[in-house]
C-alpha cells in the first residue's frame, strides 16, 4: 500500500545463529497444525522444507492496474516463471477498490477489478497451480472503504452486493474502530495504527472475524488462492494474523506480513545500530506465532545504503550476523529490495537502478525467503535467472549458513554452506580471499560489482 511517509534505511543487528531466533525476542512458537479443528484444509499442505525453499515474485507494480487485462498478461508469461524456478507469485489485492491499485477495498467479494474479472483471476490462479506455481494473493484488512454515508453524513456503512456463500458483510459503524477519528466507529479501540484514508476495522469484533474468515476461505475455496499477503499489518494486533492464517490456508502454507518499520539516522547517515526496528519485527512475529513472516524492510535499507555509498561494512552486524530480520530470524524474514511502494513508479524508498543486479546478488545467495519484483524479473532477468538456478543447485534455504569474511567499505565476502561464495562491491584485487579454482571453485554468476563462486560437486 501506499506508505504515510517515506521509509528510511534500516539496521545492522545483533544476531543470534542463523537458524535461530533472537535470543532478544521470544522463542520460535511451537510447532502449530496446519488448520483449525473442524476446518477443512484443501490447500495442498506445504513441508517445512518446502518454506525454507521457497522464492516469491510480486506480479505487479504500482501501475499495472492501468494496463489492459493483467490477469491475462500474467497467465501469459506463467511458461517463463516456471521456467526461471519461480515457486510462489504474489498477486494483487483482487476486491473491487476505491483506488485502481487494489488498496482502498470496498465490497470485498466483488472481483471485478482493474486488473481483470473473477473468471480471469481463477483462470490465473488455476494455470498457476498447473504450473506447481502456487498464487498468494494481498489481502487487505485493515481498512475498507464505505459506500454508503449515515445520518450525518459519514461514510460507515458497507454494501454487499455480490451474491455469496456465508454472511453477508454490509457492516456498520459496528465494524469500525471506536477511536477512528474520522468516520464515527462505535467498536472497541484499534489495536494498532490508525490509517487515515478509510475506516480501521475492529478485528476485536468476533462477528467480524468470522467474515473476514468466511472471505478468506472463499477466496481459498472457490479463487484457487494459497497463501497470504498481509498488508498494513502494523494497523491490527499480530494474534489476528494468527487466527486468519490458522483458520483458513494453514500455518504451513507461505504467509508473509507488511510491517514497515522506521529506521534509525544520524542526520542523513544511517546509523549503523539498527535494534529496535529489528525488536518491533521480532515483537509482532511472536504474536504472530509461527504463522507467517515478515517482509525485511531494515535489511533492505541496510543494503541499500551499501551498495549506494559504497559502504559495505554495514553488511556485518555489531555480532558479525547478516543486517536485519535476516540476521536475528531468517526463516521469518522475507528479504527483498524493491515493491510497488518503494519502487515502480512510486519510487518512495528507491533502490539504486544501476545496482539491481548487485542487490538480487544479495538476496538469492543469501537465507531467507527471496521475493523478486515484477519489473526485475523482465528487465534484469538474465542475471536474476542465473542466480535462482544457482540457489536451486547449491540448496540454498531460508536457514542456511552465512560466514562472513570480509565487510569493508568497498567489499563484502561471504560464505554461504561452504559450498557459494559471494563478492560485493568495486575491489577488483582479492589477493589470497578469492576462491581457488585448484581448490574446486568457479565462476557460476558475475556482473558490475559483483560476483558468485560455486563449488564444484564431487
Amino acid at each position: 500500500m501506499v506508505a504515510e511517509q517515506q521509509q528510511q534505511a534500516c539496521y545492522v543487528l545483533q544476531a543470534a545463529k542463523v537458524d535461530e531466533a533472537p535470543a532478544q525476542a521470544a522463542p520460535k512458537a511451537a510447532k502449530v497444525p496446519t488448520k483449525a479443528p473442524g476446518k477443512k484444509a484443501t490447500a495442498p499442505a506445504l513441508t517445512p522444507q518446502d518454506l525454507d525453499r521457497v522464492i516469491l515474485t510480486q506480479g505487479f507494480g504500482w501501475d499495472s492496474c492501468e494496463k489492459n487485462n493483467w490477469y491475462e498478461t500474467l497467465k501469459s508469461q506463467i511458461p517463463e516463471l516456471q521456467k526461471a524456478g519461480i515457486t510462489h507469485f504474489w498477486l494483487p489485492p483482487p476486491s473491487q477498490s476505491v483506488a485502481h491499485q487494489g488498496y482502498l477495498p470496498g465490497q470485498l467479494y466483488n472481483l471485478n477489478s482493474k486488473y481483470g474479472n473473477r473468471e480471469q483471476l481463477v483462470a490465473l490462479n488455476k494455470a498457476l497451480k498447473a504450473a506447481g506455481i502456487v498464487p498468494v494473493c494481498d489481502i487487505v484488512i485493515n481498512h475498507r472503504c464505505a459506500d454508503q454515508q449515515d445520518e450525518s453524513g459519514v461514510w460507515n456503512r458497507f454494501g454487499d452486493d455480490v451474491t455469496h456463500k456465508g454472511e453477508k458483510i454490509d457492516w456498520g459503524a459496528w465494524a469500525i474502530t471506536g477511536d477512528d477519528p474520522d468516520f464515527k466507529g462505535t467498536g472497541n479501540p484499534d489495536t494498532g495504527d490508525d490509517y487515515g484514508p478509510a475506516p480501521d476495522l475492529d478485528h476485536t469484533n468476533k462477528d467480524l472475524r468470522t467474515h473476514i474468515k468466511e472471505w478468506l476461505n472463499w477466496l481459498k475455496d472457490d479463487i484457487g488462492f494459497e497463501g497470504w499477503r498481509f498488508d498494513f499489518v502494523k494497523g491490527y494486533g499480530p494474534q489476528f494474523i494468527k487466527e486468519y492464517v490458522m483458520e483458513t490456508v494453514g500455518a504451513e502454507s507461505y504467509n508473509v506480513g507488511e510491517f514497515w518499520v522506521d529506521c534509525r539516522w544520524n542526520g542523513s547517515d544511517l546509523d549503523h545500530n539498527q535494534d529496535p526496528a529489528r525488536q518491533a519485527l521480532c515483537d509482532y512475529l511472536d504474536g504472530v506465532g509461527g504463522a507467517a513472516s515478515l517482509f525485511d524492510f531494515p535489511m533492505k535499507g541496510i543494503l541499500q545504503e551499501a551498495v549506494k555509498n559504497t559502504q559495505y561494512w554495514r553488511l556485518c552486524d555489531g555480532a558479525g550476523k547478516p543486517p536485519g530480520l535476516l540476521g536475528w530470524w531468517p526463516t521469518r524474514a522475507t528479504v527483498f529490495i524493491k515493491n510497488h511502494d518503494t519502487d515502480s513508479t512510486q519510487q518512495h524508498w528507491p533502490f539504486p537502478a544501476d545496482k539491481t543486479e548487485t542487490g538480487y546478488a544479495y538476496v538469492l545467495t543469501h537465507p531467507g525467503t527471496p521475493c523478486i519484483f515484477y519489473d526485475d524479473l523482465w528487465t534484469d532477468g538474465d542475471k536474476l535467472r542465473e542466480l535462482i538456478a544457482l540457489r536451486k543447485r547449491a540448496d540454498i534455504t531460508a536457514r542456511s549458513n552465512v560466514e562472513i569474511r570480509v565487510a569493508d567499505a568497498d567489499l563484502y565476502l561471504a560464505c554461504i554452506d561452504k559450498k557459494v561464495t559471494v563478492k560485493l562491491g568495486p575491489r577488483y584485487d582479492l589477493g589470497d580471499l578469492l576462491p581457488k579454482e585448484s581448490e574446486g571453485w568457479k565462476v557460476a554468476v558475475s556482473g558490475k560489482d559483483f560476483c558468485v563462486w560455486e563449488l564444484a560437486s564431487e
